[in-house]
Protein backbone atom coordinates (compact mmCIF):
# COMPACT_ATOMS: atom_id res chain seq x y z
CA UNK A 1 0.00 0.00 0.00
CA UNK A 2 1.20 3.73 -0.98
CA UNK A 3 0.51 6.74 0.56
CA UNK A 4 0.81 10.14 -0.81
CA UNK A 5 0.13 12.88 1.71
CA UNK A 6 0.08 16.65 1.04
CA UNK A 7 1.21 19.42 3.50
CA UNK A 8 1.30 22.70 3.52
CA UNK A 9 -1.42 25.12 1.62
CA UNK A 10 -2.98 27.57 3.20
CA UNK A 11 -4.24 31.23 2.01
CA UNK A 12 -1.73 33.96 1.66
CA UNK A 13 -1.95 37.53 0.01
CA UNK A 14 -0.72 38.02 -3.56
CA UNK A 15 2.95 38.34 -3.66
CA UNK A 16 3.60 36.41 -0.93
CA UNK A 17 4.98 32.86 -0.59
CA UNK A 18 3.86 29.58 0.70
CA UNK A 19 6.21 25.61 0.67
CA UNK A 20 4.55 22.26 -0.19
CA UNK A 21 5.58 19.37 1.23
CA UNK A 22 4.52 15.91 -0.56
CA UNK A 23 5.30 12.66 1.36
CA UNK A 24 5.30 8.90 0.17
CA UNK A 25 4.95 6.05 2.32
CA UNK A 26 4.49 2.29 2.20
CA UNK A 27 6.18 -0.81 0.78
CA UNK A 28 7.42 -0.39 -3.23
CA UNK A 29 10.72 -0.92 -5.02
CA UNK A 30 11.23 2.11 -6.90
CA UNK A 31 9.87 5.88 -6.81
CA UNK A 32 10.59 7.43 -10.09
CA UNK A 33 9.15 10.95 -10.99
CA UNK A 34 7.30 13.21 -8.64
CA UNK A 35 5.04 15.99 -10.02
CA UNK A 36 3.01 18.77 -8.51
CA UNK A 37 -0.66 19.30 -10.54
CA UNK A 38 -3.12 21.90 -9.39
CA UNK A 39 -6.88 22.21 -10.62
CA UNK A 40 -8.42 25.67 -10.74
CA UNK A 41 -11.98 26.33 -10.21
CA UNK A 42 -13.48 25.90 -14.29
CA UNK A 43 -10.06 24.51 -15.09
CA UNK A 44 -8.51 21.50 -16.00
CA UNK A 45 -6.08 20.05 -13.99
CA UNK A 46 -2.53 21.14 -14.74
CA UNK A 47 1.21 20.05 -14.65
CA UNK A 48 2.98 22.61 -12.20
CA UNK A 49 6.47 21.15 -11.85
CA UNK A 50 7.72 17.93 -12.02
CA UNK A 51 11.14 16.13 -10.65
CA UNK A 52 12.97 12.49 -11.39
CA UNK A 53 14.34 10.31 -8.56
CA UNK A 54 17.41 11.76 -8.93
CA UNK A 55 16.36 15.55 -8.41
CA UNK A 56 17.07 15.93 -12.03
CA UNK A 57 14.79 16.51 -15.22
CA UNK A 58 12.95 19.32 -13.63
CA UNK A 59 9.87 21.15 -15.86
CA UNK A 60 8.32 23.75 -15.37
CA UNK A 61 4.79 24.86 -16.72
CA UNK A 62 5.55 28.69 -18.20
CA UNK A 63 3.45 30.68 -15.59
CA UNK A 64 5.40 29.46 -12.68
CA UNK A 65 8.69 29.35 -13.97
CA UNK A 66 11.06 31.60 -12.01
CA UNK A 67 8.44 31.99 -9.32
CA UNK A 68 8.67 28.05 -7.93
CA UNK A 69 11.21 25.62 -6.93
CA UNK A 70 10.45 21.81 -6.59
CA UNK A 71 13.04 19.84 -5.16
CA UNK A 72 12.93 16.51 -3.13
CA UNK A 73 14.77 14.72 -0.18
CA UNK A 74 15.23 11.28 -2.05
CA UNK A 75 16.10 9.39 1.36
CA UNK A 76 12.71 10.57 2.96
CA UNK A 77 10.56 10.48 -0.51
CA UNK A 78 9.30 13.65 -0.17
CA UNK A 79 8.93 16.42 -2.39
CA UNK A 80 8.58 20.13 -2.11
CA UNK A 81 7.17 23.22 -3.92
CA UNK A 82 8.18 26.18 -2.81
CA UNK A 83 5.55 28.54 -4.56
CA UNK A 84 6.84 32.66 -4.18
CA UNK A 85 5.56 35.91 -6.00
CA UNK A 86 2.01 33.92 -5.39
CA UNK A 87 -0.50 35.29 -7.95
CA UNK A 88 -4.19 35.18 -7.82
CA UNK A 89 -4.34 32.75 -10.81
CA UNK A 90 -2.02 30.16 -8.79
CA UNK A 91 -5.59 29.69 -6.70
CA UNK A 92 -5.99 26.11 -6.66
CA UNK A 93 -6.14 22.63 -5.15
CA UNK A 94 -2.69 21.06 -5.56
CA UNK A 95 -2.24 17.92 -5.77
CA UNK A 96 1.35 15.64 -5.49
CA UNK A 97 1.58 12.94 -7.88
CA UNK A 98 4.20 10.00 -8.08
CA UNK A 99 5.09 7.09 -10.44
CA UNK A 100 5.56 4.24 -8.18
CA UNK A 101 6.79 0.93 -9.24
CA UNK A 102 5.48 1.98 -12.55
CA UNK A 103 1.90 3.06 -11.35
CA UNK A 104 0.69 6.50 -10.43
CA UNK A 105 -0.87 7.36 -7.07
CA UNK A 106 -1.78 10.84 -5.82
CA UNK A 107 -2.38 12.79 -3.25
CA UNK A 108 -5.46 14.11 -1.57
CA UNK A 109 -4.56 17.54 -2.50
CA UNK A 110 -3.87 20.92 -0.14
CA UNK A 111 -5.56 24.16 -0.99
CA UNK A 112 -3.92 27.20 -2.05
CA UNK A 113 -6.01 30.49 -2.08
CA UNK A 114 -4.17 33.78 -2.95
CA UNK A 115 -5.99 37.04 -2.29
CA UNK A 116 -5.67 40.76 -3.68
Amino acid sequence: QVQVVESGGGSVQSGGSLRLSCEVSGTFWKLYTMAWFRRSPGKEREMVAQIDRDGGGILYRDSVRGRFIISKNAAENTVYLQMNNLELGDTAVYYCNTNVDLKIYWGQGTQVTVSA
